[in-house]
C-alpha cells in the first residue's frame, strides 16, 4: 500500500508539473502572437473609454459589469469603482452598465481613433428576479470565473431551431449528448468522458433548483426541461461547482427561464413539420408597480417521429414582488404532463444490418406517463450594497409510470409469444414478445431549503467575495412493479413494493481573494451528508419486511485561480474533489444488506485560457484531468446492461479522463465593419477516458481484464461548427455541422456488435443541419423559419441503449414563426 500511495502521489505531482508547463507555453504563445500580429492592429485602433461607476449614495461599485452591447467585449470596475475599455476602433458604441441589485443602464457613446473619453455612471437600485444562477448573478464577467464555464444565449438557442435540447448542448465544448428517442424528452449528457446515461453524472438545475427525480438517491433525468422555453443555459465544470452539489465531478448545468419583463410583452411561437410534429408556445408578461409576472404555456406533439408518439403540456409561471426597498420575493410554479409510447426496446445487430426496421416501433403498446408539479419561493434581502441574504424553499413531485411489454431476444420453447418481429431463422434476427407487461410505477417527492449569504468586503487592499450557505433536502421514492398483460397492461398482480427515503445536509463556503485587478484566487469547501433508508414491503410476489439505513459523508475541497494577462486574455485553473452519492436502490440490496457501494469520488484538475484577441474574436482552451478512485458504472436495463436483482449500478473501479477542450466565436461584422451579420462558432473536444486499474468483466464464459479499455460512451473526438449569416435585406441562413467520434457501447470495447445489439462499436458520424429565416417587414419582431435536420439524410447509430440499437433521425423538415410584441 505504501508503494501504491507513493506512486499515486508521484503521478499527481507529474500531472501538476505538466499543467504548469502548459500554462507557461500558452502564455509564451500569446506574447508571441501580440508581438508579431496583434500589436500592429492595436496601434491603429487606440481609443479608450474609461470612468467610474457608483451607486445611488455615491459609493463606488466594485466589480460592476461594463459590456459593449451585442458583444462579449467588456470589463469590470476595480477596487476604486473605476473601469477602462481599451483598444477600441473609432465608431459608435452602446455600453451596458450592470450590478447586482441595481438597474442596468445603457449609454451610447461615439469615439474617434486615438481619443480617450471619460464616462461616469451612477446606477439606481433595482431588483432582479431572485433566483440562483451559476454565472449571471455574480458581479464579475465570464472571463473572471476561476475555471471553465460556458453560456448559451437565447439567440444561439433560436439559431439551432432544436427539435431536441441535445442539439443545444452539443454547442458546448466537453459535452457529449446522446439521443434516446430523437426529440430530447430524456436528457443523456456526459461531460469529459463520463457516462451520459440519464445525465446522472451531471448536476442538473433549472433556475438554480435541482430537477432530477431524486437529486441524491436517484439523480436520473426522466423529466427534462423543454429547451423551447429557455432564455439561456449555463455550464460550470471547474472548482466553482462545489457551490452547488451533490454531484461535483462532471459539472453543473443550469437551465435559465425568462424573467418577468419590465413592459407588457407577448410571445407566440409555432412550428410544424412531418409526422404530425407540432410545437406551440404562448407567453405573456408585464410589470405593474412593484409586481411582475411571466406566464408561459408550451404544447408539443408528434406521431411517429423516429419511434415516438407523444404529447407534452408544459405550463410555468414566474412572479416577482418588490416587498420593500431592500427585499424582493420571487415565486415560480410549474406543471408538466407527458404521455408517450417510449420504449426500452431497440434493434438487434442483424435487424440493423438488414435495414427496414430503423423506425418500426417494435413495442407499440408501451406507455410512459410523466407528470410533475413544482414550486419554489426565493427571498432576497439586501442588507446593504455589499451584503445579500438569499433564501430559497422548493419542492416538487414527479410521477413516472411506465408500462413495457416483456420480450426475449432468444427464442424460449417453454414460453408462448403473441408477436415476433424480424427474421427468427437467423441468430439475433428477431425479437419475441410475450403476453405480459411490467408496470414500473414510481412517484418521487423532493423538498428543500437553501439560505445563501453573499458578502463583498475588503481586508487591506484585497477585495473579497464570500459565498456561503447550507441546504437541507428531503426526498422520498415510492416504487411498485405490477405485472399485467396486453389487454389490461396497467393493472395486474403487485410483484414488488418499496419506499426509499433520504435526508441530505450540505454546507458550503467559497471566498474569492482578489489580490489585484488581475489576480484572484478562490478556495472553497463543501460538506455533504446523506442518510438513506430502503424499506421493502413486497418482493417477488411475497410480502416482506426488509428495512435498512445507511449514510454517506464527504468533505469536498477545491481551489481555483484567474489571472488577467490584459483586458482581453485570462488564464484560469483549479483543483477540486469530485463526488456523487451512492444510489439508494444499489447501496442497499433487496435483502436489506448494505452493498458497500462506494460514493463516486475523483480529483479533478483543469487549466486553461480564454481570450478576446480582437473585437469580435473570442477563444477558450482548457486542458483537464479527472482521476476517479471509483467511478460508478451503470449496469441497469436503462443503461443497456443485464442488471442484477434490485440494482442498476456497480463499483466500476478507477478510471482516468484526460483531454483538451477548445471553442471560438468570430463575428466578422464587427471585425470587417460590414452590413452583413456573419457569426462563426466552433468547439472541439479530445478526451481519453479509460479504465486505469484492473477490472474483470465476464464475457462468453471468460473473465476479461478491461484495464486500458475506453470507458463506454466516451468518444475520443467531438466537433461542432455553426456558420450564421444575416443579410441587410432580412434573410438569414445558418449551417451547423456535428461530428461525433467512434465510441463503444461496452467496457470490453467489442469491435463486432453482439447479437442483441447492446454491445459493440458506435461508429463515427457527421450530421449537417440547416436553418433559413426571414424577418417579416410588415410585422415588427416577427420571424419565419425553415429548418432541415440531417440535411444529407445520414444513417447512423446514436446508441445501443437501453436495450438495443437506436438509429439517428433521418432528414426532418419543419417550419415555424416567432413573434414578440
Amino acid at each position: 500500500m505504501g508503494v501504491l500511495a507513493c506512486n499515486l502521489d508521484s503521478f499527481k505531482i507529474k500531472v501538476i508539473i505538466n499543467l504548469v508547463e502548459i500554462i507557461q507555453m500558452l502564455k509564451i504563445g500569446y506574447y508571441l502572437f501580440f508581438l508579431f500580429i496583434a500589436i500592429p492592429t492595436i496601434s491603429a485602433q487606440q481609443a479608450t473609454i474609461m470612468g467610474g461607476v457608483t451607486g445611488s449614495n455615491g459609493e463606488p461599485l466594485i466589480g460592476a459589469n461594463i459590456i459593449i452591447e451585442s458583444t462579449t467585449t467588456g470589463t469590470a470596475t476595480d477596487l476604486d469603482g473605476r473601469y477602462r475599455l481599451t483598444n477600441l476602433r473609432s465608431g459608435d458604441y452602446t455600453l451596458i452598465f450592470s450590478y447586482v441589485g441595481y438597474q442596468s443602464q445603457k449609454i451610447s457613446v461615439s469615439i474617434s481613433a486615438g481619443e480617450s473619453k471619460e464616462l461616469n455612471v451612477r446606477l439606481l437600485p433595482s431588483f432582479d428576479m431572485p433566483q440562483i444562477e451559476l454565472i449571471g448573478s455574480r458581479a464579475q464577467r465570464l472571463d473572471r470565473v476561476p475555471g471553465s464555464a460556458s453560456v448559451v444565449t437565447q439567440q444561439q438557442i433560436m439559431q439551432v431551431s432544436a427539435i431536441s435540447g441535445h442539439e443545444v448542448f452539443r454547442q458546448i465544448p466537453g459535452v457529449h449528448a446522446v439521443e434516446e428517442e430523437g426529440i430530447g424528452l430524456r436528457a443523456n449528457i456526459g461531460i469529459r468522458g463520463l457516462d451520459p446515461s440519464k445525465s446522472r453524472s451531471v448536476l442538473m438545475l433549472e433556475d438554480g433548483i435541482p430537477i432530477a427525480l431524486a437529486p441524491y438517491g436517484e439523480p436520473e433525468m426522466y423529466y427534462t426541461p423543454a429547451m423551447d422555453r429557455m432564455a439561456g443555459v449555463e455550464l460550470v465544470k471547474g472548482s466553482g461547482s462545489i457551490l452547488f452539489g451533490p454531484q461535483t465531478f462532471g459539472g453543473v448545468i443550469n437551465y435559465i427561464t425568462a424573467d418577468p419583463p419590465p413592459v407588457p410583452t407577448a410571445t407566440l411561437q409555432f412550428r410544424g413539420g412531418e409526422s404530425g410534429f407540432f410545437t406551440g408556445q404562448v407567453g405573456y408578461g408585464n410589470t405593474i408597480g412593484n409586481t411582475g409576472f411571466k406566464v408561459n404555456y408550451l404544447r408539443k406533439q408528434g406521431e411517429g417521429i423516429g419511434l415516438l408518439d407523444y404529447t407534452v403540456n408544459d405550463l410555468t409561471g414566474k412572479f416577482k414582488l418588490v416587498a420593500t426597498d431592500r427585499s424582493v420575493i420571487g415565486v415560480k410554479l410549474g406543471l408538466y404532463d407527458e404521455t408517450s409510447n417510449s420504449t426500452y426496446v431497440g434493434l438487434t445487430q442483424a435487424m440493423y444490418d438488414a435495414g427496414g426496421f430503423d423506425f418500426v416501433h417494435l413495442s407499440p403498446d408501451d406507455l410512459l406517463n410523466v407528470r410533475r408539479y413544482s414550486g419554489s419561493v426565493t427571498h432576497n434581502y439586501f442588507v446593504n450594497d455589499n451584503i445579500t441574504l438569499s433564501t430559497t424553499a422548493f419542492g416538487y413531485t414527479t410521477t413516472r409510470n411506465w408500462s413495457r411489454q416483456d420480450f426475449d431476444n432468444v427464442f424460449n420453447p417453454d414460453r408462448e409469444y403473441i408477436r415476433i418481429v424480424g427474421n427468427p431463422d437467423i441468430p439475433g434476427g428477431a425479437i419475441f414478445f410475450r403476453d405480459q407487461t411490467g408496470n414500473r410505477n414510481r412517484q418521487f417527492e423532493v423538498a428543500g431549503i437553501e439560505p445563501r449569504l453573499s458578502v463583498n468586503y475588503k481586508i487591506g487592499k484585497v477585495y473579497n467575495e464570500l459565498d456561503t450557505g447550507f441546504r437541507y433536502l428531503y426526498e422520498r421514492a415510492f416504487e411498485q412493479r405490477i405485472n399485467g398483460d396486453i389487454l389490461s397492461p396497467q393493472s395486474g398482480l403487485l410483484r414488488d413494493d418499496e419506499i426509499r427515503t433520504g435526508h441530505a445536509f450540505s454546507k458550503f463556503v467559497q471566498n474569492a481573494f482578489n489580490f489585484t485587478d488581475k489576480l484572484s484566487v478562490t478556495p472553497g469547501i463543501r460538506l455533504e451528508y446523506f442518510e438513506y433508508t430502503r424499506d421493502i414491503r413486497r418482493l417477488s410476489n411475497v410480502n416482506v419486511n426488509i428495512k435498512n439505513t445507511d449514510e454517506s459523508i464527504e468533505l469536498l475541497p477545491g481551489i481555483g485561480f484567474n489571472y488577467l494577462l490584459n483586458d482581453g486574455i485570462a488564464f484560469y485553473g483549479g483543483i477540486h474533489r469530485g463526488y456523487g452519492p451512492p444510489r439508494v436502490k444499489d447501496a442497499i440490496s433487496a435483502e436489506g444488506i448494505s452493498e458497500e457501494l462506494d460514493a463516486e469520488k475523483s480529483w479533478n484538475y483543469e487549466i486553461g485560457t480564454r481570450a478576446r484577441i480582437s473585437n469580435g474574436f473570442n477563444f477558450e482552451l482548457t486542458g483537464f484531468f479527472l482521476d476517479f478512485s471509483n467511478q460508478i458504472i451503470p449496469v441497469s436495463e436503462a443503461a443497456g446492461g443485464a442488471g442484477r436483482p434490485g440494482a442498476s449500478l456497480t463499483n466500476g473501479g478507477a478510471t482516468r479522463h484526460s483531454g483538451v477542450e477548445a471553442s471560438f466565436s468570430l463575428n466578422l461584422q464587427r471585425m470587417l465593419q460590414t452590413t452583413y451579420g456573419i457569426d462563426i462558432r466552433a468547439n472541439a473536444t479530445y478526451v481519453n477516458a479509460e479504465f486505469s486499474e484492473d477490472r474483470f468483466v465476464s464475457h462468453q464464459g471468460e473473465s476479461i481484464n478491461v484495464k486500458g479499455n475506453t470507458v463506454p460512451y466516451a468518444p475520443e473526438l467531438l466537433l461542432s461548427t455553426t456558420v450564421a449569416v444575416q443579410t441587410p435585406f432580412d434573410f438569414g441562413l445558418s449551417l451547423t455541422g456535428t461530428y461525433i467520434g467512434k465510441q463503444f457501447g461496452d467496457a470490453l470495447n467489442l469491435e463486432t456488435g453482439s447479437l442483441n445489439g447492446r454491445q459493440g462499436p458506435i461508429e463515427a458520424h457527421f450530421v449537417i443541419d440547416a436553418r433559413a429565416t426571414y424577418n417579416l417587414p410588415v410585422v415588427d419582431n416577427a420571424v419565419v423559419s425553415l429548418s432541415v435536420k440531417n440535411l444529407l439524410d445520414e444513417r447512423y447509430i446514436v446508441s445501443r441503449r437501453p436495450q438495443g440499437i437506436r438509429v439517428g433521425l433521418p432528414r426532418f423538415i419543419s417550419a415555424g414563426i416567432d413573434w414578440k410584441f
